[in-house]
């Protein structure tokens, strides 16, 4: 048993609990017979922002719920979500702090590192960030040849692009559809591929464009070589005037090579103890955010997002909806054997939001080894997949349904549009053929229905979970954020893996590199290079 001193948190590997050893034992339920009316009503739990999780639909009866409520406690995890909060060094692979949570609000009391107060830092720079923003929309900041930007552009890649885009696309309805909340339009560059950046640019009006630079480190590579692309373009566009370094923001690292630098109107600052993926809530989403939206959005944004973080700090799993939905995942990956999982939002706003979900899980839980590198011998993190309804209806739902692997679903669902507007057809609006579309799957999944037909055969005992709440608004779409954040840092609690580093992106970073400098090549990968014609 491993233990820190400070105050005796209990690191212990999922395989070495009592609890999940009696979740083994257990008789796996039958969902089809668990189902009913009156789960569906008893079995919610409030999750921020008036959002609300629904597991009826899932295989997990009083008994599996107890024994899961049991490895809550003995894996500790809400102590060591506390302990996280307080500052306590969580991310053991890089020695760091791990501190999202406090960009939006303080839950463990203060955190200072070398006499800084870091709530206070991230409070600082988001006041900046808000200045900044007004001024902008003020027409106090203009271009380098006197028009008022309209377009902010924001170049990063992974955690930098995917919950940024992801949340300004899930706000862009509302936003248009709510008085005074349109600012800016938001583009993003993110992949070095040239056609991205082509693409995104081919339309600008570079004088009225702001480019945010995201890179903590300020070493990224298809950061710089996006940032060193836009600049090339202004330049050819033969714009008189035009100060290309008077167009462009940072967003990084105080210790970067970025920041305070001339090359740049303005740098804001994130630090070490924010990890890309969990970076939404920082300067990462706050400065792009707050120019399209206003920074009373954004602040909205994190008001919800606070109040997740809040509610996941309830001990009984059976009121605290991040926890539970954590256990049930670790049920179904490390009982159920279940490889795979489905986000299936029920709204076209969130249309990229599963491909944040995907990183956020897949490069928080993919891990084969413990905090301290020790091989496992259990599953972790799932792969993660998902695309809007009813899109997804059309495209791969008859693998869900009839396919020979079980896959568990999470749908995300609300009442209302964000748009007014909507037509009647064959007596229903569109938004109530998208609920009962979403109702239908649900019902369609879990029980199935018999034909002698084996073609037209639905087995059902397919598993899902639904998050639904009246309206897609910056408060639910906040605790919508906090509630997958926390749901994957309390199953690396569950695991004993650590949820905070992402050594598996490093080594196709250094072969690339060392690619690109032509020097000491293997064979293997010099045939590849050669192939493709790199050199």
């Amino acid at each position: 048993m491993n233990a820190t001193k400070s105050n005796q948190l209990r690191w212990n590997n999922l395989d070495e609990t009592h609890a999940f050893e009696k979740l083994r034992e257990l008789p796996k339920p039958d969902l089809k017979q668990l189902l009913s009316a009156e789960r569906i009503s008893s079995h919610s739990i409030p999750t921020g922002g008036k959002l609300v999780y629904n597991y009826a639909a899932q295989p997990v009866d009083d008994l599996t719920v107890t024994a899961l409520s049991e490895l809550a406690v003995e894996q500790q995890l809400v102590e060591k979500y506390q302990a996280l909060l307080g500052g306590e060094t969580i991310n053991t692979g890089e020695k760091r702090k791990v501190l999202h949570h406090l960009t939006r609000g303080e839950l463990g009391g203060e955190v200072v590192e070398s006499g800084k107060n870091l709530r206070s830092f991230y409070r600082e720079q988001q006041q900046r960030i808000t200045d900044f923003a007004e001024a902008v929309h003020k027409g106090e900041v203009c271009g380098s040849t006197g028009k008022p930007f309209k377009t902010v552009i924001q170049i990063g890649i992974g955690g930098s692009d995917l919950g940024p885009r992801a949340l300004y696309l899930a706000l862009l309805t509302y936003a248009k559809t709510t008085p005074g909340v349109k600012k800016m339009d938001a583009r993003f560059i993110s992949n070095v591929d040239p056609d991205d950046a082509n693409e995104v640019l081919r339309d600008i009006d570079y004088e009225s464009a702001l480019f945010v630079l995201v890179s903590k480190s300020g070493t990224t590579q298809e950061t710089l070589t996006n940032r060193q692309f836009a600049m090339e373009k202004m330049n050819a566009a033969g714009i008189q005037d035009l100060d290309p370094e008077q167009h462009m923001v940072a967003v990084t690292s105080e210790t970067s090579p970025l920041a305070k630098s001339h090359d740049y109107l303005e740098s804001f600052y994130i630090d070490d103890y924010i990890g890309g993926r969990y970076s939404s809530t920082s300067a990462v989403g706050g400065v792009l955010l707050s120019l399209a939206y206003g920074p009373d959005t954004f602040a909205a944004l994190l008001e919800g997002a606070h109040e997740g973080d809040r509610a996941a700090l309830e001990p009984n799993p059976r009121r605290n909806a991040a926890m539970m939905d954590a256990l049930i995942g670790i049920y179904q990956r490390n009982i159920l054997g279940m490889p795979v999982s489905a986000v299936l939002p029920y709204s076209q706003a969130l249309v990229r939001f599963p491909a944040h979900l995907q990183q956020l899980d897949m490069e928080s839980n993919g891990k084969s080894v413990n905090r301290y590198g020790e091989p496992v011998s259990y599953q972790t993190g799932p792969v993660i997949f998902g695309e809007p309804g009813t899109n997804g209806q059309h495209s791969f739902y008859q693998l869900l349904h009839q396919g020979t692997d079980i896959v568990p679903l999470q749908f995300i669902g609300f009442n209302q549009s964000q748009d007014k507007f909507d037509i009647v057809m064959d007596g229903a609006q569109s938004q109530q053929k998208l609920k009962a579309n979403l109702a239908a799957q649900i019902v369609a999944f879990a029980l199935g229905r018999e034909n002698e037909d084996a073609r037209k055969n639905f087995a059902g005992g397919r598993p899902s979970s639904l998050i639904y709440g009246e309206r897609l608004t910056p408060q639910s779409l906040g605790a919508l954020l906090s509630h997958f954040e926390n749901k994957v840092m309390f199953q690396g609690f569950a695991w004993n893996i650590n949820s905070f580093d992402q050594e598996g992106v490093q080594l196709g970073k250094i072969l690339a590199n060392q690619i690109l400098s032509g020097k000491d090549l293997d064979p293997v990968i010099f045939a590849y290079t050669s192939l493709l014609r790199v050199r």
